[in-house]
């Protein structure tokens, strides 16, 4: 049976979330625990911020979905943006996992007709569609900067999380002879 567009959106939209969840996790595996708390410049955003900005948004806008605006009362998005006290990779990355639970989780539960519904983030109407493509966007972008900056910390321990330098050739010819292309 042939799946509607609707469907197809719901599930490619999930694999996504999971592509800049597994680049995130994997860049953050690559550096020390002191790493985490390093900013290139006051600026800056250290691991720990942008982890603790990343998490937060995802509890703030998922938990709920349908029906609460996706700015919660009781998020305080300007502490995100501070190292919190006493905070640990143990802990950081707990609340990392809640927020990526509280999206998988209403991803899930979302149906086809769910997609045309409204719901509100900071008072703004958005379609579903439009709010579910806001988070992508939000963390395709601080994913980028995950592995920007974890990479630069982890310098010449840096493992490729794509292809690598100069294989570009090598990985083309074993997907292309695992396609069956001629």
């Amino acid at each position: 049976m042939d799946r509607t567009p609707a469907a197809l959106y719901l599930e490619d939209v999930a694999n996504q979330f999971r592509v800049y969840k597994r680049l995130a996790d994997r860049a953050l595996e690559q550096v020390r625990d002191e790493d985490l708390f390093v900013a290139l410049d006051p600026e800056s955003n250290s691991l720990a911020v942008l982890i603790q900005h990343m998490a937060g948004n995802l509890i703030s806008r998922w938990t709920d979905f349908l029906t609460t605006d996706g700015e919660k009362p009781d998020r305080d998005r300007d502490s995100e943006l501070v190292v919190k006290e006493g905070a640990t990779r143990s802990s950081l990355l707990e609340r990392w996992e809640e927020g990526w639970s509280r999206l998988f989780e209403a991803l899930a539960g979302l149906t086809e007709e769910d997609l045309t519904r409204t719901v509100l983030i900071r008072a703004e109407p958005h379609s579903v569609i439009r709010a579910i493509d806001r988070q992508l966007t939000h963390q395709a972008y601080h994913t980028g900067q995950i592995v920007f900056l974890a990479k630069h910390l982890a310098s010449d321990r840096w493992q490729s999380l794509s292809i690598p330098r100069g294989k570009t050739r090598e990985f083309n010819a074993e997907m292309f002879s695992k396609g069956g292309a001629k």
